[in-house]
């Protein structure tokens, strides 16, 4: 049985004892842990609002904690925030890609959103041999979702481990159906493209990029670039074709896509900003 807490908000059932990632306990900063806490005694109040903010804070604390990543997932989908919830929970899948109890998760919020895509590729990732399979096959039936072949695009890209040389204060990666690598280089202010035969080219570079930090991909081969030293965040096209989708971000740092939303994070304003892409 897994050691994660949780928050099963339906049935307003909780463990009363709190419980930890699989990671050493050692590893998680004091701090951290008094205000995961913190957050387990709020939820069990019915102050989720005051939950939701003290499992932000134990993330931001210490990154990687998966626990208060599902926990603060499972209070937004209960609220109702069910983009915002596949958000959070894909940061658990970023960090532990065979997460099981995440990938059926974000599988049924993505369902009771429409997003079918996004259901069946979850669904899809979950191995006949996890303790959530059948669950993740009956609502594959009930649903009439697909089963998805997820390593097309990775079939694609470079299979051995290596690297991107000489690149100048890179620091936003994403990639394409093609295989094709996009990382921005923060102070040539530049997205560079480097194909599957390790081909290297400007893709971007224009005086509207100004200090590009993160980028993320939709479904359809956009970019959503974070725009630090402009406070915006700009939509490049797959064509190269540049706009700002966001004018007014101050400082943004970090881009995701999920589904149809795109998150923002800003350092200017302790904030996260959504949107959708159409």
């Amino acid at each position: 049985m897994k050691n994660k807490l949780l928050i099963i908000i339906l049935g307003l059932l909780l463990l009363s004892t709190p419980a930890f990632s699989k990671e050493k306990e050692a590893v998680i900063p004091v701090d951290a842990k008094l205000e995961y806490n913190n957050g387990l005694d709020m939820y069990k109040l019915g102050k989720y609002e005051e939950a939701i903010a003290c499992f932000r804070t134990a993330i931001r604390l210490y990154p990687d904690y998966i626990d208060a990543y599902y926990n603060l997932g499972s209070i937004l989908d209960y609220l109702n925030q069910g983009d915002e919830a596949i958000y959070v929970l894909k940061q658990i899948m970023t960090r532990k890609p065979d997460d099981d109890e995440a990938a059926f998760k974000i599988a049924k919020i993505a369902v009771k959103l429409g997003d079918r895509t996004t259901a069946s590729q979850y669904v899809s990732m979950i191995p006949n041999t996890s303790e959530y399979y059948i669950q993740a096959k009956e609502l594959m039936m009930k649903h009439g979702l697909q089963q998805t072949k997820n390593n097309n695009t990775k079939s694609k890209l470079p299979q051995q481990s290596g690297g991107y040389l000489n690149i100048t204060s890179p620091t936003g990666i994403t990639t394409d159906s093609e295989g094709n690598v996009y990382i921005a280089s923060f102070t040539e202010n530049a997205i560079i493209k480097v194909t599957p035969d390790n081909k290297r080219i400007i893709f971007f570079k224009n005086s509207i990029l100004k200090g590009p930090i993160s980028i993320a991909s939709d479904s359809d081969g956009n970019m959503y670039i974070a725009n630090f030293n402009a406070n915006n965040v700009l939509k490049l096209s797959k064509f190269g074709k540049a706009e700002v989708f966001i004018s007014n971000a101050p400082k943004p740092y970090s881009v995701h896509v999920g589904g149809n939303m795109l998150f923002v994070s800003c350092q200017g304003s302790n904030s996260v900003i959504r949107k959708r892409i159409n």
